[in-house]
């Protein structure tokens, strides 16, 4: 059966900005993925401990707001730091369950001061090690207001079982050269992580898999009025403006023809399960293989800098 994976898919809502309680939530869901026989779970963009919703909401391109600056402030207190420890009870439970993790989390990120924020895929294999730290490569929009822009060095894949995984955050899923260098190291099973909505998984997903001839799970968290915490500062100013959902999921499975192994999922809390069967990529690479029989190096090649980017090196 090692051709066989099964993929649970965590189609959840943070306990927005709150780390430690969100933490609980997930390891209660990796619970629920092992008890469910799991070999993969994972989890939606930037959900430990939540997405920056604010920005949009309040102004956030306001220059020395103190608003903004408080928020802010909230924000990396709740971020993690794998260094120190942060993700050794989710590590544990990895462990424990035999399954591996992809886990979007905002990350203070310590080889750069430990003050400024990254977007971070974490890869942790099932014997509960830490394999890759991806951090976003190019924050989107508003996102740039509180988050840094990452480097190639999480650019990797990962053996599990029969599969080679691979995963990128968000947007990043629409940049051409970051997919190729996730094929060109034998990627056939592509993770892509959001923060929720429907609009980004239900054309992207299906395209992915079409490309790659790979398997592609689109993994979104949701994001509701409800789910902003009482004590989050300036509550009330976020609240004046959210919507109802801000994010709605849109958790799905694509085969490497393009057909839904998982249709989307939309606007409910869900551990979704979906089995996948290697074959199907060695059935769908007989006609096209975008690195290999259907590709031409000595035309066009892509070069890739992994070196973690630091401001000192000693």
């Amino acid at each position: 059966m090692n051709h066989t994976l099964q993929i649970a898919l965590a189609q959840i809502a943070p306990v927005w900005l709150d780390k430690a309680k969100t933490m609980e939530k997930i390891i209660d869901y990796i619970d629920q993925a092992g008890c469910a026989g799991a070999e993969l779970v994972v989890f939606g963009e930037a959900l430990l401990p939540g997405y920056p919703f604010w920005l949009s909401l309040t102004g956030g391109a306001e220059f020395n707001s103190k608003v903004q600056k408080e928020i802010h402030a909230h924000y990396v207190r709740n971020a993690i730091q794998p260094e120190a420890g942060d993700l050794d009870a989710i590590r544990a439970k990895a462990r424990e369950h035999q399954l591996a993790i992809y886990l979007g989390t905002i990350e203070r990120a310590a080889d750069r001061g430990g003050h400024s924020l990254y977007c971070s895929l974490i890869y942790i294999n099932n014997l509960g090690f830490i394999q890759s730290v991806h951090r976003k490569l190019q924050p989107t929009y508003e996102e740039r207001l509180t988050w840094s822009p990452g480097d190639g060095h999480g650019l990797r894949v990962h053996q599990l079982k029969a599969f080679t995984v691979g995963g990128l955050n968000c947007w990043e899923n629409w940049m051409p050269l970051s997919r190729a260098a996730l094929y060109g190291m034998g990627e056939n099973l592509h993770i892509a992580v959001w923060p929720g909505a429907l609009r980004n998984t239900e054309d992207l997903t299906r395209h992915i898999a079409k490309e790659g001839r790979s398997f592609s799970v689109s993994v979104s968290g949701l994001m509701r009025r409800e789910d902003f915490p009482k004590n989050t500062p300036h509550l009330d100013l976020i609240l004046e403006h959210a919507p109802p959902i801000l994010a709605n999921g849109g958790s799905c499975i694509a085969a490497p023809d393009g057909s839904w192994v998982v249709e989307p999922v939309v606007g409910r809390e869900e551990l979704i399960i979906g089995e996948i069967d290697f074959n199907r990529v060695l059935e769908e690479r007989q006609n096209f293989d975008p690195v290999g029989h259907y590709s031409r190096p000595d035309v066009t090649k892509l070069t890739v800098n992994r070196e973690r980017q630091r401001l000192v090196d000693f």
